[in-house]
Formats: C-alpha cells, structure tokens, sequence
C-alpha cells in the first residue's frame, strides 16, 4: 500500500488507496505525524501495511516541503521502505498531459511547467504569451493528490527513484535577503 503525503501547501493532504485526507495546518511538523497515524489506523491499516510512501516535494511552500520530506524520509526508514519524490507538474500533467501548468507563487508571478518545458518562474507577461503554445492552462485549481498514487507506482517499477529533495524554482525569503535582492 502507498501513502502519498503533501505539505507543499498551506495544509496537510494524505491520500493511500484511493481514501483523501486533508487537514488545515498552521503547525505542520506538530501535526503532521499524528495525523497521518490516525488516517491509517481510521482506514484499517497498520504502518507495516506500507510499500512504500511518496512525497510531493514542491513547487510551494519552502517550510512546508521540508517538513514532509523529512518525515517521509524518516517513515521510510524506519519502515525499510522507500520513499518517492513527485512533483506538481507531474501530478496535473497526469490529468492532462498536453496542458501548460502556471501556479500561482504567492509572490506575484508563477511556477511554470510542461512537457517539454523545464519547470521555473514567470512573470504575468511572459505567462501570458508562453502558455499560447499549449492547447490549455491548468494550475489555477488543486490538483487531484490521488493521480499521484500511480506515479509513484510507474517510479516503483521503472526502478529508478531520484532522492527525495526539494524542488525549488528560485530562492527562498531569507536566501533573498542575505543576497541584498
């Protein structure tokens, strides 16, 4: 059974077998291990039930990421299991693959990703024009966290997992103001 687990946002969402959880939380680290364990042991399943966990590892909040990747890395080992990195782009491109994905940053412009373009940031105006080589933009609402089960499982059995590490398009708050920008 896989758990897929994303703090990329301003909450907690949880997805294993086709059940959704979600949890507003401003604390995410305090409440991130409580809460997955009662969304297994509500859903009838045990830690040892787990093949394997994944993680969204961004784009989004930079706490946030950090904080879910740590606690699946520490799940998984110890549970003996591995853990699967996905990304945003990945999870609405498997709903529509032939889409241009612009999410918002919070910070006036958007991440940036399709097939066949690298993920980063963009400005309004550059968006604007970009996004007119794609048939459709998505990005402007959540993305469905249970599409994320089957790549996890097409990962798993490609054999290849890259590590689990924060997908950042640029630098954060704090890396900003130490560069004087």
């Amino acid at each position: 059974m896989i758990l897929i687990i994303n703090t990329s946002g301003t909450g907690i969402d949880l997805v294993m077998d086709e059940k959704f959880a979600h949890m507003d939380a401003e604390k995410q680290a305090i409440q991130l291990p409580t809460f997955v364990e009662k969304f297994i042991t509500d859903n009838g399943v045990k830690f040892s039930d787990l093949t394997a966990i994944g993680i969204v590892v961004g784009p989004g909040s930079f706490t946030g990421i950090r904080i879910g990747i740590a606690y699946a890395k520490g799940l998984s080992i110890g549970l003996n299991i591995p853990v699967v990195p996905i990304n945003a782009f990945e999870i609405y491109l498997a709903a529509t693959p032939d889409a241009f994905v612009a999410i918002e940053s919070g910070r006036g412009d958007f991440f940036v990703g399709a097939k066949n373009l690298v993920p980063c940031t963009m400005g309004i105006d550059e968006l604007e024009t970009r996004q007119m080589a794609w048939p459709q933009t998505v990005g402007h609402k959540p993305f469905d966290l249970k599409l994320a089960t089957e790549i996890v499982r097409k990962k798993l059995e490609s054999g290849h997992i890259e590590p689990a590490i924060p997908m950042y398009l640029r630098p954060s708050y704090a890396e900003e103001k130490n560069s004087g920008k």
